[in-house]
């Protein structure tokens, strides 16, 4: 990806509309300058960077280097809702000329401004590709309509955090167009070491300021609740009258309202108050040591949650405008204030703390990432954008039957023994259950995967439950974006590199989820069992195999290859017994089902595995719970054997514990019962003091396999993102 894909530079435009957006576009901009052998740039601006009272601020673009290429006077004065839509009509007026004449294969646009989506909204409709910076994130007001406005109308996009992603991959934005790079504005912020930050304090401060000994207010309008966000914002200034300490007061945005906040502080007497200092804008290089250097920032800015995190700067978030965004534990939030009094005491709670840095938005290397993904572009790729919709073959229109209906998913657990497919309802309710022996031969097992289903959907009728999908629990390596299982273990013979989404689709119309059963089993405790509401916990399941889900900061992860929480092969003995995976030494090859039936009939051919009160029919093959009733009898050598079954399964939790450091370790399956205590006992001798209080239960769910199938189903989050 280091080259570029193209035979020729790649002409980007840069469109930037106020001080903000260009202290995030600023890095990149920067980073495409220092690589003309891949670029072309073309600067334009429009908005608020070209009024006087908004501080002329195109100037910093020209102080840092940059040829302007097209000025455009956009704003239409008025700061209320009407001259903010006449302002996106004025952009809209304007922009096709200068798109047409620079004609660039790429347009780079920031955030959620109502100017942005002008922008977006051109350059869509004239085939430009668009890449959208910041898409994904909430903040809580109009900018979230507009925001994710331009995400729809983008062809590739840059977010700064997980969340973020994640939010853009729920609006069925295309995978592989999606870039989670960081904030660009922390690449500066976290390499920004000023030695000489007391001359920015007191040139805009005074001279008799100290660091720490003073405070930075910005305060924006709330577009949707002008009149409120007016009101706190008189309340804030009253507050920092009586606060008594020096502030330094930045003019609000240009939205709707701005007009009559300043009004406010003037009517205050702010830009004469002796502790005052109120200017309508800061140079980005400037700001970041004020902030960085202040005893508390206060206001509604985003980059009072955003960027002043990097330093550790107490923060004041007031009102609903960043009501969704993430946020470190710098910032004290005020929702809503009816008097100054609250405010007031934030900023005693507040004024003078130092909190720990915080790397949410970024870690440095944002640009890199970006100008890598640029070149990655390839011009040839069809302009038409692809949305990841869950395939559905046929969309039933709603009435009132489908109201009445009890919400249901179509439920498979394709085991090493049985087939078990069941209809469960939204609350994780089995409705009803089958069971038939899993066939040897690819062709049988999935004509009866295909019977069973149409059945059993035929019998959800009868029982008036809608089916909204299918969920499959099968065990070995799984691809859950395709629902193609790419190796199975040796408990399903025949079972690699199959499509099980395609022909189920085809045959039910509904949409298909696949996933391994380990991971099925996580997502049922996630969703309906002990594992509810936890952030980080794993899941072992105890059944022919050993398998496991790991779900952390509530996701689950399923590794680079989709071969995470391979727990049952984690080895626990370098000359252990012989597992089904090739290896020997894995927790499987002690603890597993197929394991303890081997070691029965080891016992069972030397007559040692039956005691008084113990019988096995001719016609019944011995299996692991023949060893356990003799264990429970009083056979000492099966009592032995489960032991050290246990013993090796305690191991493997250790192991985990040391590893992923949970905060609970939930046992699944016929034989976690039997294991429980040995584990634990393990885990007091075994483990390190840190982590000897995590818990270890057993699960509380009846079928772990089939309730997880279902969960990817009825999760409304897990059904957007697959």
């Amino acid at each position: 990806m280091e080259k570029n894909r193209n035979n020729r530079k790649l002409r980007v435009c840069v469109a930037t509309c106020n001080r903000a957006d260009y202290s995030k576009l600023a890095p990149i901009m920067f980073g495409i300058k220092t690589e003309p052998e891949f670029f072309e740039l073309d600067v334009v601006v429009l908005g608020s960077h070209l009024i006087d009272d908004y501080g002329n601020t195109y100037r910093m673009i020209e102080q840092d280097d940059f040829d302007i290429n097209t000025r455009l006077h956009t704003i239409v004065r008025g700061e209320d809702e009407a001259a903010m839509v006449e302002s996106v009509g004025l952009a809209l007026v304007k922009l096709p000329d200068v798109l047409n004449r620079l004609k660039p294969d790429i347009m780079i646009v920031h955030g959620d401004r109502f100017d942005a989506l002008a922008l977006a909204t051109s350059a869509a409709l004239m085939n430009i590709r668009i890449l959208h910076i910041e898409g994904g994130e909430v903040s809580g007001t109009i900018d979230d309509s507009i925001r994710h406005a331009i995400t729809k109308l983008a062809h590739y996009h840059v977010c700064c955090t997980r969340s973020a992603e994640q939010h853009l991959i729920s609006m069925c934005e295309d995978h592989d167009r999606i870039l989670l790079a960081g904030c660009p504005s922390y690449d500066k912020l976290l390499s920004a070491k000023n030695k000489d930050y007391m001359s920015i304090i007191r040139m805009w401060l005074g001279d008799d300021v100290k660091c720490k000994d003073y405070i930075v207010a910005l305060q924006h309008p709330v577009t949707t609740d002008i009149k409120h966000s007016i009101k706190m914002f008189e309340l804030t200034l009253d507050a920092l009258i009586s606060f008594n300490k020096r502030t330094l007061v930045l003019f609000p945005n240009i939205d709707a309202g701005s007009k009559e906040m300043v009004r406010v502080m003037r009517k205050k007497g702010i830009e004469h108050h002796p502790n005052f200092r109120a200017v309508k804008h800061v140079p980005f290089d400037q700001f970041i040591q004020l902030v960085a250097h202040a005893g508390c920032m206060i206001g509604n800015s985003s980059c009072g949650v955003r960027e002043v995190g990097a330093f550790g700067t107490p923060v004041i978030n007031l009102g609903t405008r960043q009501i969704g965004r993430e946020t470190g534990e710098n910032v004290l939030h005020v929702r809503d204030a009816d008097t100054q009094d609250k405010i007031l005491q934030a900023l005693h709670l507040q004024f003078g703390k130092q909190y720990p840095c915080s790397k949410i938005y970024g870690d440095g290397n944002a640009v890199p990432r970006i100008l890598k993904f640029l070149k990655s572009i390839d011009l040839q790729e069809p302009l038409q954008k692809k949305f990841c919709f869950p395939p559905v073959k046929e969309n039933i229109s709603q009435d009132i039957d489908h109201i009445l209906e009890t919400l249901s998913a179509l439920a498979i657990d394709l085991g090493g023994t049985n087939l078990r497919i069941a209809i469960v309802s939204m609350k994780g309710e089995i409705v009803k259950k089958y069971t038939q022996f899993n066939p040897k031969t690819y062709e049988e097992r999935i004509n009866l995967i295909l019977q069973m289903c149409v059945e059993a959907a035929a019998e959800a009728v009868k029982l008036n439950c809608r089916i909204l999908g299918v969920g499959i629990s099968t065990g070995g390596r799984v691809n859950p974006q395709e629902g193609i299982v790419l190796h199975s273990t040796k408990l399903i013979q025949e079972w690699n590199s199959v499509d099980l989404r395609t022909p189920l689709s085809n045959t039910l119309h509904l949409p298909v989820w696949v996933d391994n059963d380990g991971n099925c089993a996580a997502m049922a405790e996630r969703k309906f069992g002990q594992g509810k509401g936890l952030e980080n916990f794993v899941t072992l399941i105890t059944g022919t195999g050993i398998g496991g889900g790991i779900i952390h900061q509530h996701e689950l992860i399923h590794g680079s290859s989709f071969c995470a929480a391979e727990l049952g092969h984690l080895v626990v003995s370098l000359d252990g017994p012989d597992c089904s995976c090739g290896s020997h030494g894995c927790i499987e090859a002690y603890a597993s089902g197929m394991a303890l039936q081997r070691e029965a009939k080891k016992l069972h051919d030397e007559d040692l595995l039956l005691v008084e009160g113990m019988s096995v029919p001719k016609d019944e093959a011995v299996g692991a719970l023949h060893l356990i009733q003799a264990a429970k009898l009083g056979n000492a050598k099966a009592q032995s054997i489960l032991r050290t079954a246990g013993t090796a399964l305690g191991l493997g939790v250790v192991n985990i514990l040391h590893t992923m450091n949970p905060s609970l370790v939930i046992l699944s399956g016929v034989l976690a019962s039997h294991y429980i205590h040995i584990v634990k006992d393990v885990i007091r001798h075994q483990a390190l003091s840190s982590v000897q209080d995590v818990d270890v239960v057993v699960s509380d769910l009846v079928d772990p396999a089939l309730l997880g199938a279902a969960s990817m189903v009825l999760d409304y989050t897990t059904r957007r993102i697959h």
